[in-house]
């Protein structure tokens, strides 16, 4: 059954127009009144009931789609485990393909980090462009995948502006990937449960300067192994190992 993410609040017995996106999916399947649909709001608000619904479609216009909401099921694809991922931004279509594959594997949250050697700058107009994208692509894959809790896609930011912001923020466990001698197999160095950030760089890793910040505020340096992985490649690799600890 066809899935679509749809921001306003869902209720059985509700009526109401599918958001712009969802319609003209709708439309290019060649659905008819009458054919059902699957809908999630895909919020974490604690309004948001979670799980999924069944909607009807009631009548299509020449661009919009009507449908009545029908029973709700509490269904949830979480991971047991929340990773919050604090990635280097990557060049061209690979940070996009990073959105997609982690929020497809679970991930809770997506950080761009804006890095000393991030190819990618961003700050701006072409920042809040770029975040709204990835959020949607978010939401794409939400869809694709089955989830019914969409991850936030957090604006960009650099690693000392992250620091002073989650300051206060001692719980969670904050992994870092790093190619030092020394550094602990992530397998051993994570515990086996509680929610985890995990930092790894742009193209080029992280700069020394960033990877002695990230010690200094509670980062454990942690390896994936022998093989020097893509900066798009090492986050969804430990998030993937994160989630089966």
């Amino acid at each position: 059954m066809p899935r679509f993410h749809c921001p306003a609040l869902l209720a059985t017995g509700a009526e109401l127009d599918l958001p712009p996106g969802a319609a003209r999916h709708v439309q290019v399947l060649r659905l008819q009144p009458g054919d059902t649909i699957t809908l999630f709001h895909g919020g974490q608000a604690e309004s948001d009931p979670g799980g999924e619904f069944d909607a009807t479609i009631l009548k299509m216009g020449r661009s919009d789609v009507r449908v009545v909401v029908g029973a709700h099921h509490a269904t949830e694809r979480e991971a047991p485990r929340a990773v919050h991922l604090l990635a280097g931004i990557t060049a061209n279509e690979r940070m996009d393909w990073l959105v997609e594959k982690a929020t497809e594997l679970g991930v809770a949250s997506i950080t761009p980090l804006v890095a000393e050697r991030s190819v990618l700058k961003l700050k701006g107009e072409r920042a809040e462009k770029k975040i709204a994208h990835w959020q949607a692509v978010a939401v794409a894959a939400c869809e694709q995948c089955g989830r019914n809790r969409v991850p936030v896609v957090h604006n960009a930011v650099d690693l000392a502006g992250w620091v002073r912001a989650q300051a206060q923020a001692t719980t969670v466990q904050r992994l870092l990937l790093s190619l030092r001698a020394g550094t602990a197999p992530l397998h051993t160095a994570a515990g086996p449960a509680g929610p985890v950030v995990f930092l790894s760089g742009p193209e080029g890793g992280l700069s020394s300067t960033e990877e002695d910040l990230a010690l200094q505020h509670s980062f454990a340096p942690v390896t994936l192994g022998p093989r020097v992985l893509r900066a798009e490649t090492a986050p969804l690799a430990a998030l993937a190992a994160l989630t089966l600890l």
